[in-house]
């Protein structure tokens, strides 16, 4: 199970099921134009690049945003847009999309006021919860989910030590780190992750 799941590097995800569906995508390697649907957090630089959202994206695709994103759709050309108030529900194309408010409770990079969102979409019967730049919070802290992709490389998120707390909490079947590796945090920080998840819980390392 879970092998439609791929972390490209970072936090650009891509899952591959009923839809091809990317998240946050960025530093793409070849042009392939199969998106369905790309998911973007917020508009930082390592979440939000036009050039990388145009490699995958074809006529078809659309752009799932937060609200807060609604002045940065000018960049992406002729791409469908919708947008979507973090704590909200919405469907698209067949798929039904939870945005959860993402943010830094004590950090300023992102505050909860920015409304930055993470998701949970539901495909082909199981959920994946990506959270974006965030740290756990009141908001994401009970989620049920099947898959968690999860950030762990501090500074800008939380840290091992507070994803894995939150994973513990939330209880998926599988927790996936991001978020370390390349603009912060070490490869350390995803193996110290999964020494931290409760051993029921099936961890995979994709950086």
């Amino acid at each position: 199970m879970f092998e439609e799941v791929e972390v490209l590097t970072h936090s650009s995800i891509k899952i591959t099921g009923k839809r091809v569906i990317y998240f946050d995508p960025f530093e793409v390697k070849e042009e392939s134009h199969d998106a369905d649907l790309i998911f973007i957090t917020h508009e930082h630089h390592d979440h939000f690049s036009p050039e990388d959202i145009k490699k995958v994206a074809d006529e078809d695709t659309w752009i799932i945003m937060p609200e807060s994103m609604k002045g940065h759709g000018e960049n992406l050309g002729n791409l469908k847009c919708k947008f979507v108030h973090p704590g909200g529900i919405i469907e698209a194309k067949g798929l039904m999309i939870n945005a959860v408010p993402a943010y830094n409770r004590l950090k300023p990079f992102h505050t909860r006021g920015k409304g930055y969102a993470g998701y949970v979409v539901t495909m082909d019967d199981v959920r994946y919860y990506v959270a974006g730049d965030t740290d756990m919070t009141p908001d994401n802290q009970d989620i049920k989910c099947d898959g968690a992709l999860i950030p762990v490389g501090g500074k800008y998120t939380m840290d091992c030590k507070e994803a894995a707390n939150l994973v513990n909490r939330m209880k998926p079947k599988l927790a996936i780190p991001t978020h370390y590796g390349t603009v912060v945090g070490s490869h350390e920080d995803g193996k110290r992750f999964a020494e931290l998840v409760d051993s029921r819980i099936e961890v995979r390392i994709m950086i």
